[in-house]
């Protein structure tokens, strides 16, 4: 099991710290007070995050996250994706690394006709427009996306659309273009094969954006929008793959994301860890530094610990996606999605407490962080499923055997 960097991954690596530091995080204030100024229901983009995209594509960061274009391993790609979850608002963006328009690219790269790749995945790569995952309904438990009830039906040349869905992240920003919705074609058919996706322009008469959903009480600049859609009305051609596929497509979308999210959750909690060094070091209480307390001692080193232990686990998990691809790594990979938000909502928490009130102020960016990444115990699936799937996995396994990624290399 070899996580080492290629000469080009690791110059990337290099490129994309000098980038950060330089550039990036210089402009979270100027980001923030766009934020603030234009107000919570605004979510049109800062400027300087358009700024930071031109300097990211001269300096040859994009689009690092899709393997036929970079060139790059899933373990490659995952140690720069951690660098970019230091500052998650803004970083994955701009080096067009940014969800949901990853996984919709990777779904239009795998699925989609070559008019589809034409008209949705060559904007998106540009970075010239922005798209949204349309599957999560108010209505039903969408951790089992089984449950889905929004009707697509074929009418002809048309396929008509009617549902309500909810946390369609993207949605508001109003450089979306295009929605990928997922729905039942086949209500009676089998259980896995009665959904289907179909790309919807967002401009499509029937679709209305209701609001963007907060999360903890903040909007996200993109949204995360609650939509109806009525009558929906789309050409047969724009459904991707074919009639029943949708289950699947799914799953194949959000294997690699899973990596792309936990190694960025990764990445806020060495920031977050960094951030309760330097308090540490600098703050005094009852007469001395904090960092000579004992109980802040316990706190680095718990942190430390945790966060090499969830790095570890998710590099596996990407080196099993290189060797026998997402389905060969699915137990590893619910793991990592179990593990890595736990570990930096704790790392988070432990920042925010060494800072005190400072913490939970906007004065420094642990209380926003805290909850996105809280919230990512539950999007891409619950804790709960994660959890079920591994013991599942644990109650059919045959011990005494070697695990597969022990036996000879399939290739």
């Amino acid at each position: 099991m070899d996580f080492s960097l290629s000469p080009r991954a690791r110059e990337l690596s290099d490129s994309l710290w000098r980038f950060l530091v330089d550039d990036v995080l210089p402009a979270e204030a100027e980001y923030d007070a766009y934020r603030a100024a234009a107000g919570p229901d605004d979510h049109s983009v800062p400027p300087v995050v358009e700024a930071l995209k031109g300097e990211a594509r001269a300096r040859g960061l994009w689009n690092l996250f899709l393997p036929d274009v970079s060139g790059l391993s899933n373990v490659e790609y995952a140690s720069l994706a951690e660098i970019t979850g230091w500052s998650t608002e803004i970083f994955p963006e701009a080096v067009n690394c940014a969800a949901p328009d990853t996984g919709n690219m990777e779904t239009l790269h795998l699925f989609g006709s070559d008019q589809q790749k034409a008209e949705w995945l060559e904007p998106l790569l540009e970075g010239r427009i922005r798209s949204s995952f349309v599957m999560t309904e108010p209505g039903v438990a969408s951790s089992d996306a089984t449950n889905i009830e929004c009707r697509i039906r074929r009418d002809g040349d048309d396929y008509v659309i009617d549902g309500r869905k909810w946390w369609a992240t993207g949605a508001n920003d109003p450089r979306c273009r295009i929605l990928i919705v997922m729905g039942k074609t086949d209500p009676d058919g089998p259980k896995h094969r009665q959904q289907s996706m179909v790309l919807v322009p967002v401009d499509t008469p029937g679709v209305e954006i209701l609001r963007s959903l907060p999360v903890f009480g903040r909007q996200d600049q993109h949204g995360h929008a609650e939509i109806v859609l009525t009558e929906v009305r789309v050409p047969v051609s724009n459904l991707l793959a074919t009639e029943g596929d949708g289950f699947a497509i799914a799953q194949a979308r959000l294997g690699p994301g899973r990596i792309h999210h936990c190694m960025r959750a990764i990445g806020a909690a060495e920031r977050a860890l960094a951030l309760m060094v330097e308090r540490a070091r600098t703050r005094v209480a009852f007469g001395r530094p904090l960092a000579d307390q004992g109980m802040i001692h316990s706190a680095i080193a718990e942190s430390r610990v945790e966060i090499e232990q969830a790095r570890l686990l998710t590099l596996k998990a990407a080196w099993l996606i290189d060797r026998y691809g997402s389905q060969g790594a699915a137990n590893e990979i619910a793991q990592i999605k179990l593990v890595a938000p736990r570990v930096a909502t704790q790392v988070i928490d432990r920042a925010i407490q060494v800072h005190g009130g400072m913490g939970v102020s906007d004065d420094v960016p642990l209380a926003k962080s805290y909850g996105w990444h809280r919230a990512m115990r539950i999007f891409d699936g619950p804790d709960e499923v994660h959890a079920r799937s591994i013991a599942r996995s644990e109650l059919r396994r045959e011990y005494f055997t070697p695990p597969e990624w022990m036996r000879p290399d399939p290739r």
